[in-house]
């Protein structure tokens, strides 16, 4: 799988720009295989991502961190009123679903989290709701 994220040459990540001719090529030499750019893609559709979030999906928080280079590959805006992106600057991956620390989480962490769960309550809610509604 080819994930086309260019970085500092301080990191994992491979440099930037990212060079998909010489990805292939050390893929060739490395591994004795090629990578396929488009398999992601063409085995699972998402061509538009966004159109295909606002037809299909609910009860999404996409959470970014913009400290990590995965972010420039998250969705970073709200794409339906229960598709909701939450990004924070100083943030990582995966930082807000670690186990809340009280001595050492930062504020910023504290409001994500809060954010989120605040989200997620509403779903429940409205769930319950529309059942009461139905019956």
């Amino acid at each position: 799988m080819v994930v086309p994220i260019g970085f500092d040459n301080t990191t994992m990540f491979p440099p930037d720009p990212f060079d998909r001719s010489n990805y292939i090529d050390e893929c060739k030499k490395l591994y004795g295989v090629s990578p396929r750019p488009h398999w992601v893609t063409t085995y699972y559709g998402g061509y538009d991502v966004k159109l295909i979030l606002q037809r299909f999906a609910s009860n999404i928080i996409f959470s970014n961190g913009l400290r990590d280079p995965y972010s420039s590959g998250g969705v970073l805006e709200d794409i339906s009123e229960s598709v909701v992106a939450i990004h924070t600057v100083n943030g990582s991956h995966c930082l807000d679903i670690l186990r809340a620390n009280q001595d050492s989480d930062p504020d910023w962490l504290v409001m994500q989290r809060k954010a989120e769960v605040e989200i997620i309550e509403g779903w429940i809610s409205k769930y319950y709701a529309d059942l009461k509604a139905v019956q």
